[in-house]
């Protein structure tokens, strides 16, 4: 259950309207958990990517190619093409014997709420 607000951000001299989507999400959700094999409450937070490991092989392999002199040795992407990146949501049983966590993905959004007020769908279109 996510609550989406339209906010008008740009009117074009076409009267077309640009439209952001704000994204709020509540901090509990009743949800099916798998290991309880029933709908349980689960604890919402953002899913966050883990810091890099040193000891990886692709990242060895890049920094033994880099010592030295020589300057860069690898392209570096400058293409970027996507403005947002696509919201993962961590669900977590709550559950004392389960704690089972999973993810889930939504949709793309500029602005990600976790537990804001609730409002209304408001688009203001001319």
């Amino acid at each position: 259950m996510f609550y989406e607000t339209f906010v008008n951000v740009n009117t074009q001299p076409s009267g077309f309207v640009f439209c952001v989507i704000q994204v709020n999400v509540p901090k509990t959700r009743r949800t099916y958990c798998k290991k309880c094999k029933k709908h349980q409450p689960h604890k919402v937070t953002q899913y966050k990517k883990g810091k890099d490991s040193l000891y990886a092989q692709g990242k060895r392999r890049y920094d033994r190619k880099q010592s030295g002199y020589g300057g860069q040795t690898k392209p570096i992407f400058r293409k970027k093409a996507k403005t947002t990146k696509k919201i993962v949501l961590r669900l977590e049983c709550v559950e004392p014997n389960c704690r089972s966590k999973r993810m889930l993905a939504i949709k793309r959004c500029k602005h990600f709420e976790l537990g804001g007020d609730k409002k209304r769908k408001v688009c203001i279109c001319n």
